[in-house]
């Protein structure tokens, strides 16, 4: 017997606001997540799928009330594939909107200024992330910056937007080269530009570099600079130890103490600044630097003046006990 005064419908209605509660209960409420978890949706998959993957991942209680939920109380947005963070007991309802929103993990490889490509090569194997090989790419092909990726994804796709990018920085640079540089093509650019990434660490000497370089290719001088005879020992890795003589005499396509203009190609992947330093070099009468102690280089004109230099240079290191 219902209790006195209450009409059929009014159970009814009762019934209905109880089962509603628990319907939204369900949905946002906190689910089972025990701790802040990885979760990956692939491409192409359906509601279903990724219901029934929650569920297998212990994300949600159920595949069939999720899917029930997501139907009726849901905007009807459209499941993103990537990889995302599901918080600790996060209800379906907001593990949801997180698949359907802008929240995917982001994940990055590196490639510093100047890396050679064989430890470009070596950075991407060492993403435990990515899948695949890859052959080492070309040297000067890629350009440094950081370059997003998702769990999952080939390193081949990731190589070829390093690769799409410098194309697309050195076309740009290119076009607006100042008239009358040294180098003849964009090819050229790089491996001149891979010379002045080598020889400084400091930003503000690079158009300066650029220009002595550019000054001793037009004058036919030996270029002499150091890390092209280091490329061919060890691919642009760091050497770890002085050049001995017989490098320095060695005979090869990159050694330019030995050879007369540029290398038969770059000795490392150069950046942004070194390839623009090189399309638009400094005006200088410059021939000569070396080391000033400071990180830097001293720059001369003339032999004279880059002999003094170099005796400064020679006094800082005896000074410092390493002569």
């Amino acid at each position: 017997m219902p209790p006195r005064g209450c009409t059929l419908a009014a159970l009814v209605a009762l019934a209905l606001a109880v089962a509603g509660a628990v319907f939204l209960a369900g949905w946002y409420g906190g689910g089972p997540l025990p701790r802040e978890t990885a979760f990956v949706v692939p491409d192409g998959s359906s509601l279903t799928s990724v219901a029934e993957k929650l569920e297998r991942e212990g994300a949600i209680g159920s595949a069939a009330s999720f899917r029930l939920r997501a139907r009726v109380l849901s905007a009807g947005g459209t499941i993103k594939a990537g990889e995302f963070m599901l918080p600790k007991g996060a209800s379906p309802a907001r593990i949801l909107a997180i698949l359907e929103g802008d929240e995917v993990i982001r994940r990055f490889v590196t490639i510093p200024e100047g890396m050679p490509s064989i430890m470009v090569y070596e950075r991407l194997m060492a993403q435990k992330l990515l899948t695949g090989d890859v052959p080492v790419p070309a040297e000067g092909s890629v350009l440094p910056d950081s370059y997003d990726f998702e769990r999952g994804e080939s390193r081949k796709a990731v190589l070829a937007r390093m690769q799409a990018a410098m194309k697309r920085e050195l076309d740009a640079l290119w076009a607006k080269r100042a008239p009358g540089i040294a180098v003849k093509t964009p090819q050229e650019a790089v491996v001149l530009a891979s010379i002045v990434e080598k020889e400084t660490g400091k930003p503000a000497e690079r158009k300066l570099v650029a220009g002595l370089y550019s000054n001793r290719l037009r004058q036919g001088m030996l270029l002499q600079a150091d890390p092209t005879i280091i490329y061919p020992i060890t691919k642009g890795k760091p050497l770890g130890r002085r050049i001995r003589q017989s490098e320095i005499q060695a005979v090869n396509g990159y050694n330019t103490y030995a050879m007369v203009g540029l290398p038969k190609g770059p000795i490392t992947n150069p950046g942004r600044d070194s390839l623009a330093a090189v399309l638009d070099p400094a005006k200088t009468g410059a021939l000569y630097m070396v080391a000033d102690g400071t990180g830097g280089h001293a720059f001369a004109d003339t032999l004279e003046q880059h002999n003094e230099n170099v005796a400064k240079w020679f006094a800082i290191r005896r000074a410092r006990g390493e002569l």
